[in-house]
Order: structure tokens, then sequence, then C-alpha cells
């Protein structure tokens, strides 16, 4: 049976991999069939497979300078389900997003299996924070500065 501190740490160790670029130890956090659901627009939609997912977010790490916190995590072992709140930081353009994801976990492996992601805000170029309007972050402890040492190593040209 999935444990609160099982689900808990498997993100985190994917969010690891995605602030490292290290895409075998993403894959490692999914099954090989996993989805990870966007917004329309976004990414060129779901990305299928574990390693497409864990390819695609090194590839942001090396041309955007991505970075991810997470702020918040709530999970439910009984229905094999979590819900955590984030901070991406694209900080070779300067951008901050917030967002939430929903993981749905494999009872049997205890890998993620699927993630949905919902964004605070929809994508505006001209804004560099994409947040919740009036919400108080910094009040409430959120980051508001990226904390993960950018430039990575495999971002070239900066």
């Amino acid at each position: 049976m999935l444990s609160a501190e099982h689900m808990e740490s498997l993100i985190r160790r994917y969010f690891d991999g995605c602030n490292d670029a290290d895409i075998a130890g993403m894959v490692a956090c999914f099954t090989p069939d996993a989805v990870h659901y966007f917004p329309p627009g976004m990414y060129g939609g779901a990305w299928r497979g574990a390693d497409t997912i864990a390819a695609n977010w090194a590839h942001r790490v090396a041309t955007l300078g991505s970075a991810w916190t997470i702020d918040r995590v709530l999970t439910d072992p009984a229905s094999g389900q979590a819900v955590i709140e984030w901070s991406h930081f694209k900080t070779a353009g300067g951008t901050l997003l917030r967002g939430d994801e929903w993981y749905v976990f494999d009872r049997d492996s205890g890998l993620i299996s699927e993630i949905r992601a919902y964004y605070a805000s929809p994508v505006d170029p001209d804004r560099p924070e994409l947040a919740l309007d009036g919400f108080d972050y910094e009040g409430r402890g959120y980051p508001m500065t990226c904390s993960v040492p950018r430039p990575h190593p495999s971002q070239t040209g900066t």
C-alpha cells in the first residue's frame, strides 16, 4: 500500500531530477507509460512516456534555465493521489510561473503514472510573474527568488 511518506518522497525526488536535469533520475519516478498533461497551448500538449517527460524537462533546464520548488504537498494514500503547489522559475528570461499538479500513483509499482498541471495564470509574455492576482505569496512564505543554482551546466551561452 502507498504511504504518504513514499508519495511525497517520490515527488520530491522527481523535482530534484528536474532541477538537476537528471533524465535517468526523473524516469525512475514514473511508470514507462506515464502522461503529463498541460493546459491548452502549453508545451505542445500532453507528454506521453517517462522518457519524453524527463527529456523535455531537461531541455527546459538547458534552454530556459528552468528551476522548480515544491511549495505545498498534500497526499491521499487511500486513493493513490497527491497534489502539490509549485513555483517554476525560468531564470534565463526572468519569468516566474505558479501552479498546482495533481498526481496519480500506480498502486503496483508505487510510481507516478499521471500528472495534471494547472497554472495560476494564462501565459502572458509581457508579465514576469504568472501568479494569482492579489495573493500574498511573500507574506505566506512562498519563494520569491530562485533558490536553485542557475545557470545549470547544461545551459549553453549563459
